[in-house]
């Protein structure tokens, strides 16, 4: 795939400054800093109808000038423009196609079907990475072998591109077992192609919404999940947002993940999660006493357990740590606490 640094690299629109409709990005080192050549990185959009935000999600994959990139777009027949805005920046496009499907997850499956990277995600086509988004996640990947997936910091983009919010949300399997489940920002989450793999190797087609979660709960049974002290993608928040647009079928989609879940994980999850939902009614009830703490003496191997995996960058380098799991209940609507910094 040609590099977005060469002669013809489309400019942005008229009227347009920030990211991404800067210039051309300047080229990757050749190598590694330890001299290992870069993960390739397999990036798949899949795209109906939105021409609006297409080409700036498009423009905040290539202009990263990460130089082992894999892009596929996969659009479901756009009569709006789209097909003009990808062929535009075809050059720069691994793979792309247009035609009729059967909805968001068959798409996001035929771009996985055709990638070969060693690190995958899919970006839908109205939300954006940030400009250091493929240099810290393979960065991440290549220093920590354990690492299987990861996911940065949840944030929010306006309708005009601004981002309008950033906040650390951190989730495991144990939040999913107590239905405490809002969010795990697609956006910003990669993963390891043997976990994909692993996990099935493709998306639930039944899930019209929330097959990310569906995913997500696959994921869990599998490994866990690494949180990163950094913004790398960001949700766009618009009138026309699917999410936004079916909230009710969005919350049942999720439910209907998790309790299938719940039947393929191993009891010792399963009673380790009721002691935690026992603990989060205790705190609902005896607000004036500190249950987290006593509970964090009494079940000390259950807590080291569900406390989250945190990545964070110290001295120069990204160095694992934790933060401590909450029992908190979260409900729609309400914000997701944020984990105190253990390595400051």
């Amino acid at each position: 795939m040609c590099h977005p640094d060469r002669d013809g690299f489309p400019r942005p629109p008229e009227g347009a400054y920030g990211w991404p409709w800067m210039g051309p990005s300047p080229r990757f080192p050749e190598k590694m800093p330890d001299g290992r050549v870069w993960p390739k990185i397999s990036i798949v959009t899949p795209n109906y109808n939105y021409s609006r935000y297409l080409e700036a999600t498009i423009r905040s994959v290539l202009l990263q000038g990460y130089p082992n990139l894999e892009y596929i777009v996969i659009d479901g027949g756009s009569t709006d423009g789209s097909i003009e805005i990808i062929r535009k920046y075809e050059p720069w496009i691994s793979f792309w196609t247009s035609g009729p499907d059967r909805g968001q997850s068959e798409a996001i499956n035929r771009g996985m079907a055709k990638t070969t990277g060693e690190i995958m995600a899919w970006i839908n086509s109205d939300d954006m990475y940030q400009p250091w988004t493929f240099r810290t996640v393979a960065e991440i990947f290549s220093l920590h072998s354990d690492v299987n997936w990861l996911v940065g910091c949840n944030s929010w983009w306006d309708e005009e591109g601004r981002q309008i919010a950033v906040k650390p949300v951190y989730k495991n399997i144990y939040n999913y077992l107590l239905n405490d489940y809002g969010w795990i920002q697609q956006e910003s989450v990669f993963w390891r192609r043997p976990l994909w793999e692993k996990a099935g190797g493709g998306l639930d087609e039944n899930y019209i919404h929330q097959m990310d979660a569906e995913l997500w709960c696959r994921f869990f049974v599998l490994d866990h999940l690494w949180h990163v002290d950094a913004v790398i993608g960001g949700f766009r928040r618009h009138a026309a947002s699917k999410t936004r647009q079916n909230q009710q079928d969005t919350l049942a989609a999720i439910e209907h993940a998790i309790a299938a879940m719940n039947r393929s994980v191993p009891e010792s999850l399963l009673k380790n999660a009721r002691i935690l939902r026992r603990m989060r009614a205790a705190k609902k009830f005896l607000p004036w006493i500190n249950v987290e703490r006593i509970a964090r003496l009494i079940f000390r191997g259950l807590y080291r357990e569900a406390d989250y995996g945190r990545i964070s960058f110290i001295g120069g380098a990204w160095v694992k740590n934790t933060a401590p799991f909450m029992t908190g209940a979260w409900k729609p609507g309400t914000p997701n606490f944020h984990a105190r910094n253990d390595a400051d």
